[in-house]
Protein backbone atom coordinates (compact mmCIF):
# COMPACT_ATOMS: atom_id res chain seq x y z
CA UNK A 1 0.00 0.00 0.00
CA UNK A 2 1.43 3.22 -0.76
CA UNK A 3 1.80 6.17 2.52
CA UNK A 4 0.54 9.15 2.90
CA UNK A 5 2.51 12.47 2.45
CA UNK A 6 2.71 13.66 6.44
CA UNK A 7 3.21 17.31 4.44
CA UNK A 8 4.30 19.55 1.80
CA UNK A 9 7.45 19.92 3.31
CA UNK A 10 8.15 16.17 3.78
CA UNK A 11 7.09 15.87 0.13
CA UNK A 12 9.39 18.59 -1.08
CA UNK A 13 12.45 16.75 0.32
CA UNK A 14 11.46 13.38 -0.94
CA UNK A 15 10.94 15.13 -4.44
CA UNK A 16 14.33 16.50 -3.66
CA UNK A 17 16.08 13.61 -3.67
CA UNK A 18 14.44 12.16 -6.93
CA UNK A 19 16.53 15.12 -8.53
CA UNK A 20 19.85 15.43 -6.76
CA UNK A 21 21.43 14.55 -9.80
CA UNK A 22 21.15 18.02 -11.07
CA UNK A 23 22.49 19.11 -7.37
CA UNK A 24 24.66 22.55 -7.42
CA UNK A 25 24.28 23.01 -11.33
CA UNK A 26 24.67 26.64 -12.29
CA UNK A 27 22.25 26.65 -14.88
CA UNK A 28 19.56 24.94 -12.85
CA UNK A 29 16.14 27.70 -11.66
CA UNK A 30 13.20 25.92 -9.41
CA UNK A 31 9.60 27.51 -9.48
CA UNK A 32 7.22 26.81 -7.23
CA UNK A 33 3.79 27.64 -8.60
CA UNK A 34 2.09 29.28 -5.44
CA UNK A 35 0.47 29.13 -3.59
CA UNK A 36 0.89 24.92 -2.51
CA UNK A 37 3.74 24.08 -4.64
CA UNK A 38 5.91 26.75 -3.00
CA UNK A 39 6.28 24.80 0.34
CA UNK A 40 7.42 21.76 -2.14
CA UNK A 41 9.64 23.73 -4.22
CA UNK A 42 11.51 25.58 -1.36
CA UNK A 43 12.74 21.97 0.02
CA UNK A 44 13.69 21.00 -3.74
CA UNK A 45 15.98 24.37 -4.13
CA UNK A 46 17.73 23.65 -0.76
CA UNK A 47 18.16 20.11 -1.69
CA UNK A 48 19.85 21.55 -5.18
CA UNK A 49 21.29 24.05 -3.61
CA UNK A 50 19.81 26.40 -6.80
CA UNK A 51 17.50 29.79 -6.64
CA UNK A 52 14.08 29.62 -5.74
CA UNK A 53 11.75 31.88 -7.27
CA UNK A 54 7.47 31.63 -8.29
CA UNK A 55 5.59 31.06 -11.57
CA UNK A 56 2.09 32.31 -10.76
CA UNK A 57 -0.64 30.25 -12.19
CA UNK A 58 -4.53 30.36 -12.23
CA UNK A 59 -6.71 27.20 -12.15
CA UNK A 60 -10.03 27.95 -14.01
CA UNK A 61 -12.46 26.00 -11.82
CA UNK A 62 -15.90 24.14 -13.06
CA UNK A 63 -18.87 26.57 -12.08
CA UNK A 64 -19.51 25.03 -8.68
CA UNK A 65 -16.92 22.93 -8.52
CA UNK A 66 -13.98 24.70 -8.18
CA UNK A 67 -11.08 22.02 -7.54
CA UNK A 68 -11.86 20.60 -11.22
CA UNK A 69 -10.11 22.36 -13.76
CA UNK A 70 -11.72 23.20 -17.16
CA UNK A 71 -8.12 25.32 -18.03
CA UNK A 72 -5.46 27.47 -16.78
CA UNK A 73 -3.89 30.88 -17.00
CA UNK A 74 -0.03 32.19 -16.49
CA UNK A 75 1.95 35.00 -16.15
CA UNK A 76 2.12 36.80 -19.51
CA UNK A 77 -1.40 36.20 -20.98
CA UNK A 78 -0.36 32.20 -21.29
CA UNK A 79 -3.98 29.95 -21.47
CA UNK A 80 -4.61 26.58 -21.90
CA UNK A 81 -8.32 25.20 -22.00
CA UNK A 82 -10.01 21.50 -21.80
CA UNK A 83 -12.66 21.71 -24.33
CA UNK A 84 -13.45 18.26 -23.47
CA UNK A 85 -14.53 19.53 -19.92
CA UNK A 86 -15.56 22.59 -20.89
CA UNK A 87 -18.52 20.38 -22.82
CA UNK A 88 -18.98 17.86 -21.23
CA UNK A 89 -19.97 19.73 -18.85
CA UNK A 90 -21.52 22.25 -20.78
CA UNK A 91 -19.98 25.06 -19.34
CA UNK A 92 -21.77 28.50 -20.40
CA UNK A 93 -19.37 31.09 -22.31
CA UNK A 94 -20.10 33.89 -19.73
CA UNK A 95 -19.27 31.95 -17.01
CA UNK A 96 -16.00 31.06 -18.75
CA UNK A 97 -15.09 34.83 -19.41
CA UNK A 98 -16.40 35.54 -15.34
CA UNK A 99 -14.13 33.48 -13.98
CA UNK A 100 -10.91 33.88 -16.12
CA UNK A 101 -11.44 37.71 -15.36
CA UNK A 102 -11.54 36.80 -11.75
CA UNK A 103 -8.89 34.80 -12.06
CA UNK A 104 -6.50 37.07 -13.82
CA UNK A 105 -7.10 39.67 -11.21
CA UNK A 106 -5.92 37.26 -8.69
CA UNK A 107 -2.88 36.51 -10.72
CA UNK A 108 -1.88 39.85 -10.56
CA UNK A 109 -2.37 40.50 -6.93
CA UNK A 110 -0.48 37.75 -6.41
CA UNK A 111 2.72 39.00 -8.51
CA UNK A 112 2.70 42.38 -6.61
CA UNK A 113 2.59 40.25 -3.53
CA UNK A 114 5.37 37.91 -4.07
CA UNK A 115 7.64 39.35 -6.36
CA UNK A 116 6.28 43.34 -6.26
CA UNK A 117 9.09 44.48 -8.58
CA UNK A 118 11.64 42.03 -8.81
CA UNK A 119 11.42 40.62 -12.23
CA UNK A 120 11.40 36.83 -12.54
CA UNK A 121 14.42 34.73 -12.37
CA UNK A 122 16.75 34.52 -15.50
CA UNK A 123 15.07 31.94 -17.68
CA UNK A 124 16.63 31.73 -21.18
CA UNK A 125 19.04 29.10 -21.81
CA UNK A 126 18.61 27.04 -18.31
CA UNK A 127 16.69 24.22 -16.90
CA UNK A 128 14.02 25.16 -15.68
CA UNK A 129 11.68 22.71 -13.13
CA UNK A 130 8.48 23.63 -11.78
CA UNK A 131 6.93 22.61 -8.81
CA UNK A 132 3.60 21.80 -7.60
CA UNK A 133 2.22 19.80 -5.07
CA UNK A 134 0.41 17.70 -7.08
CA UNK A 135 -0.66 16.96 -10.82
CA UNK A 136 -3.91 15.84 -11.41
CA UNK A 137 -5.24 16.76 -14.76
CA UNK A 138 -1.89 18.93 -15.23
CA UNK A 139 -3.69 22.22 -16.56
CA UNK A 140 -1.79 24.26 -14.31
CA UNK A 141 1.21 22.88 -15.32
CA UNK A 142 0.79 22.34 -19.25
CA UNK A 143 -0.06 26.34 -18.94
CA UNK A 144 3.12 27.47 -16.99
CA UNK A 145 5.11 25.07 -19.37
CA UNK A 146 3.34 26.81 -22.50
CA UNK A 147 4.38 30.24 -21.00
CA UNK A 148 8.13 29.51 -19.91
CA UNK A 149 9.12 27.69 -23.07
CA UNK A 150 8.11 31.38 -24.92
CA UNK A 151 11.47 32.44 -22.54
CA UNK A 152 13.62 29.83 -24.34
CA UNK A 153 14.90 27.48 -21.48
CA UNK A 154 17.03 24.97 -22.25
CA UNK A 155 14.59 22.18 -20.87
CA UNK A 156 12.08 22.30 -19.00
CA UNK A 157 10.89 19.63 -16.19
CA UNK A 158 7.67 19.36 -14.09
CA UNK A 159 7.93 18.31 -10.77
CA UNK A 160 5.40 17.07 -8.05
CA UNK A 161 5.95 14.84 -5.00
CA UNK A 162 2.74 13.30 -6.54
CA UNK A 163 1.11 12.50 -9.77
CA UNK A 164 -1.09 10.85 -12.36
CA UNK A 165 0.46 8.32 -14.14
CA UNK A 166 -1.47 9.48 -17.41
CA UNK A 167 -1.08 13.50 -16.68
CA UNK A 168 2.87 12.85 -16.60
CA UNK A 169 2.81 10.64 -20.16
CA UNK A 170 0.98 13.33 -21.71
CA UNK A 171 3.14 16.06 -20.38
CA UNK A 172 6.04 14.29 -21.66
CA UNK A 173 5.06 14.04 -25.16
CA UNK A 174 6.19 17.50 -25.59
CA UNK A 175 10.12 16.43 -26.37
CA UNK A 176 11.23 19.30 -24.10
CA UNK A 177 9.37 18.53 -21.11
CA UNK A 178 10.45 15.76 -18.09
CA UNK A 179 8.33 14.75 -15.87
CA UNK A 180 9.47 14.05 -12.33
CA UNK A 181 7.48 12.35 -9.65
CA UNK A 182 8.23 11.15 -6.29
CA UNK A 183 5.18 8.54 -6.71
CA UNK A 184 2.81 8.21 -9.28
CA UNK A 185 -0.30 5.92 -7.73
CA UNK A 186 -3.19 4.41 -9.69
CA UNK A 187 -5.82 5.16 -9.13
CA UNK A 188 -5.07 8.82 -8.60
CA UNK A 189 -8.70 10.46 -7.99
CA UNK A 190 -7.20 13.43 -6.08
CA UNK A 191 -3.50 15.09 -4.98
CA UNK A 192 -5.32 15.95 -1.34
CA UNK A 193 -5.38 12.16 -0.85
CA UNK A 194 -2.12 11.76 -0.76
CA UNK A 195 -1.28 14.11 2.09
CA UNK A 196 -2.09 13.84 6.11
CA UNK A 197 -2.09 17.71 6.18
CA UNK A 198 -3.19 19.32 2.94
CA UNK A 199 -4.21 22.65 4.73
CA UNK A 200 -3.96 25.65 2.65
CA UNK A 201 -0.68 27.41 1.93
CA UNK A 202 -1.49 31.41 2.65
CA UNK A 203 0.61 34.28 1.25
CA UNK A 204 2.72 35.15 4.02
CA UNK A 205 3.97 31.14 4.13
CA UNK A 206 4.60 32.25 0.25
CA UNK A 207 6.38 35.02 1.45
CA UNK A 208 8.45 33.98 4.38
CA UNK A 209 9.59 30.76 1.91
CA UNK A 210 10.75 33.30 -0.63
CA UNK A 211 12.99 35.56 1.70
CA UNK A 212 14.48 32.65 3.49
CA UNK A 213 15.22 30.92 -0.17
CA UNK A 214 17.09 34.06 -1.04
CA UNK A 215 19.13 34.45 1.99
CA UNK A 216 20.02 31.40 1.93
CA UNK A 217 21.65 30.72 -1.54
CA UNK A 218 23.33 34.15 -1.59
CA UNK A 219 24.54 33.36 2.17
CA UNK A 220 26.05 29.69 0.83
CA UNK A 221 27.52 31.46 -2.05
CA UNK A 222 29.00 34.36 -0.41
CA UNK A 223 30.48 31.63 1.85
CA UNK A 224 31.85 29.39 -0.90
CA UNK A 225 33.43 32.65 -2.90
CA UNK A 226 35.14 33.51 0.36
Amino acid sequence: MIEKFRNRTEAGRLLGQKLSGLAGREDIVVLGVPRGGVPVAYEVATALDVPLDVFVVRKLGVPGHKELAMGAIASGGAQVLSERTIKSLHVRQEDLERITAGERAELARRERLYRGNRPLAEIKGKTVIVVDDGLATGATMQVAIQALKAKEPKQVIAAAPVCSAATCAELESDVDVWCICAMAPEPFFAVGLWYEDFNQTTDEEVQWLLKQADARFKSAHKRAAA
